[in-house]
Formats: structure tokens, C-alpha cells, sequence
């Protein structure tokens, strides 16, 4: 092995297991294609089945490994249970990739008790089990990588009704914390990506009407919003070997917003 082997070999990521949680929404399939181009098993972990099959057997025909699979993070046991199932199936998990999240805007004031708990479980509480459950299976097999899609708005404000969602990444932050200071000891790390706007279908709406797109770019110091292979590169940074000193951060991809507000 020469010297520069050694640092190609930290970005070598062939032969591991990916399990992207949400891996068929917008920024998880990005993820997705991007952990199979550098040579990762990747599992296509998705509420929705159909399109987790469609993007595993895209991502195959192009070349890659991947399987596509229902994945329910709102049911703490039935995760546990797919998470034990992958990790027979494949022999291990690797890496964790959280690509879960929504949000529903309503005003502060009027914010409905059944929203606040829709958003706070699926982009909080599940996090945690979700993690918790890889965790069980890298303990014994000597460590893993965990990386939890957060939000530039878990630092930030932002003047529309995302109270909820707001609260719910602020808290993903601080369990990206948490757990990396416990579980160090087992050799997982575990980090956050937290991107600003980023062009996908959930907000297709929004980047569409120059009212809103224009003074988003305006705030945003290189003058453009996230890409979903932005936060893949990041991901594989993460995913890789060369992150392996790098573990209870949140990583903001956002442009330099967070640098000027």
C-alpha cells in the first residue's frame, strides 16, 4: 500500500450496509444513489414500499446494490423488529442514515395538539428508537455511523407556522448529541446535516412562486438553495472513514446562512 492508498482507502466504502430511513423521499433517495455509487449495500427503508422497490431497482439496473423495504418509524417495536430482520438478512449494519421528517405549518396560536405530536414523533421520538435499535445491533459488532437529516432551522426561527417542526429538529440536535457522548465508547458515531431549503417534491410549491423563492435566495450568501447531492457528498463524508474523528455535530449545509443570521 502506497501513501496514497491510505487516503483513498477513507473514502472507500465498499462492502458496508446503509440502512437510509426514509430512503425514498427526496433527499433520502439522493442518499441513496450516493452510498451505492461508492460500492455500499444499501437498504431502501421507506413508509411508502412501492417507491422503496422502484429506487432500489433503479439504483440496481444502474449498477449499485440495493433492496427496497417497508419501514413504519412510527412503530417503535415494529422498527426494533426491522432492524433485527436487516441486520440477519445482511450480517451487520454499518451505517444509519435518518431521512424521516415532515412538518405542518399552522400559526403558533392555533396549533392543534394531534399536529404538535404528528411532527414531534415522527422527526424526534423516532429518531431516538430508530437509533436506539441500530445501536443494539453495532454494539456487538464493534461501532457504526449514525447521521440524523436535521435543519437549519433547528437554530432558526422562521416566519411561518413551523413551531412544531422548529422544536422538533432543535431536539434532534441535541439527541445527536447526547447519543454520540454514549455511545462513543462503543465506536458509533453519530452526527446531524442540517441544510436549509432543499429542491425537492415536498417543496416544489414553495420554489415555484418568485414571491417566496426570490427573497429565499436573497438570504442565502451563495445565492442558491441545497440540492439533494449536496447533502449525499456530506452523507458519504460522514459515512466514510475519513469522518472517523468527527462525531456530535451538526454539520450546516445552508449556503453561509447561518453565518450571517
Amino acid at each position: 500500500m502506497t501513501s496514497l492508498d491510505i487516503y483513498r482507502d477513507l473514502y472507500k466504502l465498499d462492502g458496508e450496509v446503509a440502512l437510509v430511513a426514509g430512503g425514498a423521499g427526496g433527499i433520502g433517495s439522493a442518499i441513496c444513489n450516493g452510498l451505492a455509487a461508492f460500492g455500499t449495500q444499501v437498504i431502501v427503508g421507506d413508509y411508502f414500499e412501492d417507491k422503496a422497490k422502484q429506487l432500489a431497482a433503479k439504483i440496481t439496473a444502474d449498477g449499485g446494490k440495493a433492496w427496497g423495504m417497508k419501514l413504519n418509524v412510527l412503530d417503535v417495536e415494529a422498527t426494533h423488529q426491522f432492524v433485527d430482520r436487516t441486520a440477519q438478512r445482511f450480517g451487520k449494519i454499518d451505517i444509519l442514515v435518518n431521512a424521516v421528517g415532515t412538518h405542518i405549518e399552522a400559526p403558533a396560536e392555533e396549533y392543534r395538539e394531534a399536529d404538535w405530536d404528528r411532527v414531534v414523533n415522527l422527526n424526534l421520538k423516532a429518531a431516538f428508537f430508530l437509533s436506539q435499535a441500530v445501536a443494539k445491533v453495532q454494539i456487538s459488532h464493534g461501532g457504526g455511523k449514525h447521521i440524523h437529516i436535521s435543519s437549519v432551522r433547528s437554530l432558526l426561527g422562521i416566519h411561518r407556522g413551523y413551531a412544531a417542526y422548529c422544536a422538533s429538529k432543535g431536539g434532534l440536535n441535541m439527541v445527536v448529541k447526547q447519543l454520540s457522548t454514549e455511545w462513543a465508547k462503543y465506536g458509533i458515531t453519530v452526527n446531524g446535516i442540517a441544510p436549509t431549503f432543499t429542491r425537492t417534491a415536498l417543496v416544489k410549491n414553495y420554489l415555484e412562486d418568485p414571491d417566496f423563492y426570490n427573497p429565499l435566495v436573497a438570504r442565502i450568501p451563495l445565492g442558491r438553495i441545497c440540492e439533494p447531492e449536496d447533502l449525499a457528498a456530506l452523507t458519504i463524508f460522514l459515512a466514510a472513514p475519513a469522518s472517523d474523528f468527527i462525531t456530535g455535530q451538526i454539520i450546516f449545509a445552508d449556503g453561509g446562512v447561518t453565518a450571517t443570521q
